[in-house]
């Protein structure tokens, strides 16, 4: 794969999911910079890697050979001109709101050589109101992965009207070339298919438990014992973060105006109580320290 044309890739954002989708980059043998503004959450994203790719090493996942050439490929960086001023694929990976996603957008055209893909992980927002901000809408994708990305094998590639067919298929051949499957949509639509499935779940989930009809934990069970679900709406929620579906919600509500898209009071009240799941150790379920594991 000597003709392969991204050589250089970086990941803006440290959080639960930039840092692992750095570490795909690196383990598909990408040269990868993984930017966040915050020094601490650098280093969080650093120690939780080491540790991940470590049990991976102990489950024969990968070598010890492996693990230590992903990481002499993985930089750690809070310049963001170091990070991305060089690399030939960019993938945004900040809080889900649109003016902070166009914020980066805007530098990110400015710092960047002409050639580089501009992509989003944003599980709602569609890549074209994002490059409207820059000089390069047809370099402009989304690139939205799953929760956790080390784990989770699939990825949306969506195209906007503007975005190029050269754009789309160097995406799936990023995918391919960090063993996730691409699959590319070619209309975009706000949440896209995944979403937008899990979407109309959850808010008849939030429907049922806020009317009474049963209990958070009965609805979880029903949803794995009777659909076969390997986890319950609320347990997913907890486990990606109720403030991820919070902001989803709450993007979806501004483009629609339709008032079944506004986050339910429950999750409202979860947010604003900073209960957001298993990264604060409270979401619907309780989660001690010690039995909070890491995918």
């Amino acid at each position: 794969m000597n003709d392969f044309p991204i050589q250089k890739m970086a990941v803006i954002g440290a959080g639960q999911m930039g840092h692992q989708i750095a570490m795909l980059g690196a383990l598909g043998g990408i040269h990868t910079a993984l930017y966040d503004v915050d020094k601490e959450a650098l280093a969080k994203a650093q120690s939780s890697l080491e540790m991940l790719m470590d049990q991976w090493v102990v489950k024969k996942k990968i070598t010890d050979m492996e693990k230590t050439a992903a990481f002499n490929l993985l930089q750690f960086t809070s310049d963001l001109e170091k990070a991305a001023g060089d690399a030939d694929y960019v993938i945004e990976a900040v809080v889900e709101k649109l003016d902070v996603k166009r914020e980066i957008f805007r530098k990110l055209d400015k710092i960047t050589p002409q050639h580089t893909i501009l992509a989003t992980n944003s599980s709602t927002i569609v890549n074209s109101l994002l490059a409207e901000v820059t000089s390069r809408p047809e370099k402009v994708c989304n690139m939205h992965f799953f929760f956790p990305p080390l784990v989770m094998d699939c990825v949306e590639v969506v195209m906007s009207e503007q975005t190029s067919e050269e754009t789309a298929q160097i995406s799936l051949e990023l995918c391919q070339r960090i063993n996730r499957t691409g699959l590319l949509l070619r209309k975009e639509i706000s949440g896209f298919v995944a979403n937008r499935i899990l979407g109309a779940l959850q808010k008849e989930a939030m429907h049922l438990y806020e009317e009474g009809v049963a209990d958070y934990k009965e609805i979880d069970l029903i949803v794995k014992k009777a659909l076969r679900h390997p986890i319950g709406p609320f347990e997913l929620m907890d486990l990606s973060g109720i403030d991820v579906a919070y902001y989803v919600m709450q993007q979806q509500y501004a483009e629609t105006g339709d008032p079944k898209d506004k986050p339910s009071s429950a999750i409202e009240e979860k947010v604003k109580a900073g209960e957001l799941g298993r990264k604060t150790g409270k979401g619907f379920y309780d989660y001690p320290k010690k039995e909070v594991k890491t995918p």
